[in-house]
């Protein structure tokens, strides 16, 4: 259980990310500076900068809880079933709760935030670290040789991010989540199908 000082920390640094984001969704990522975050969010830089090392971090902040999932994932499958097969139903169940993760979430924020990354490239750069960094944590978790599981491990990162791109088009366009639902199953079970073709024939026993 975290102590009293660890959830002071933990509140503050959501505080000041929710200010952030507010301030961005209204001026645009680019026009607004770390000095004006950490004012509006009672901060001082240098306290916003040890809870967040980049301007960037302040967004993906949002994003920070699912790095590591696609390995928490595969880390606590059940006994004797596919890697690909437990990322695969995870992802249908986070479609099914509308998980802003999968795209599949219209919320006037969750497509802000989404359509951020569009405009500053910043922040799509940093995304790849993240991106690289969940990809090498579901490596460590794929029963594969160090090499080819790195391989396999960014194909189903940049599958996952795709899949969630694709959805956020859809609803851009002005579909429903509920119109868009089917189609992202279904585009969800061709990409899996598409991943245990190149992927689970190389599993080891």
């Amino acid at each position: 259980m975290a102590t009293l000082r660890e959830r002071k920390r933990e509140q503050l640094r959501t505080t000041i990310a929710d200010v952030a984001i507010k301030l961005f969704l209204e001026h645009g990522f680019d026009a607004v500076s770390t000095a004006s975050v950490a004012s509006a969010a009672d901060v001082s830089k240098p306290t916003l900068f040890k809870y967040f090392p980049t301007k960037e971090d302040l967004v993906l902040h949002r994003f920070a809880d699912h790095r590591d999932e696609p390995a928490r994932v595969v880390r606590d499958r059940r006994p004797g079933q596919s890697p690909l097969v437990a990322l695969h139903e995870h992802f249908l169940a986070g479609l099914a709760a509308r998980d802003p993760i999968t795209g599949l979430n219209d919320h006037p924020d969750v497509i802000g935030v989404h359509r951020m990354f569009e405009t500053a490239p910043s922040l799509t750069a940093r995304a790849m670290t993240y991106a690289i960094g969940s990809a090498e944590a579901l490596a460590a978790e794929l029963p594969l040789p160090d090499g080819t599981a790195l391989v396999a491990a960014h194909q189903v990162v940049v599958t996952l991010r795709v899949l969630a791109e694709h959805n956020l088009r859809a609803l851009a366009s002005g579909r429903t989540t509920e119109d868009v639902h089917p189609d992202a199953m279904v585009a969800a079970d061709r990409a899996f199908a598409m991943l245990r073709t190149g992927i689970e024939s190389s599993f080891m026993d």
